[in-house]
């Protein structure tokens, strides 16, 4: 409760984007529950609207500016470079790893989201030098190129019908 009492002062818009609509104030792993809203809605969208792996890619690289504003404006109201609130970029990076898959089925559900945490995490080059980008380029970028990571692990699990 303390931190949601500390909300910024960036414009509204903003801050529920970037904090994913309030999983950013998750009091342990935000970026964890952001990622799991939207594999999740992910799900519900693949379900009930029978959306591709191609849809996710379109769908993140709509959201990518308004993101990256978000994720500017959060940033420079908190007065910090990476807050742990903001956790559109998890959203995005989550997304752009779906787009990978062969196909959204079964076992591809876990498999994605765990791979998106583990490269999210571990930051191989050039998810790390990502990071180094200006303002909210730089927030969001290193979650993109880390859910590229994930979909080209899953394009190539794919190819050898290995899900």
């Amino acid at each position: 409760m303390r931190q949601m009492a500390n909300l910024s002062k960036a414009p509204p818009a903003a801050r529920w984007l970037a904090t994913w609509f309030g999983c950013g104030y998750a009091p342990k792993a935000p970026g964890t529950a952001a990622s799991a809203c939207a594999t999740v809605l992910a799900w519900l969208l693949a379900r009930y609207a029978a959306w591709q792996p191609w849809h996710f890619a379109v769908l993140a690289g709509v959201c990518l500016p308004p993101a990256v504003w978000a994720a500017s404006r959060e940033a420079e109201s908190r007065g910090q470079r990476d807050p742990r609130q903001v956790v559109v970029d998890e959203v995005l990076g989550q997304w752009v790893a779906l787009a990978g898959a062969v196909r959204l089925e079964g076992a591809v559900w876990p498999a994605v989201f765990l791979l998106f945490r583990f490269f999210d995490i571990v930051k191989p080059v050039p998810v790390k030098q990502a990071e180094t980008l200006p303002r909210g380029i730089g927030i969001v970028a290193d979650d993109v190129v880390a859910g590229l990571y994930a979909a080209l692990v899953l394009q190539l699990a794919g190819c050898f019908n290995l899900y």
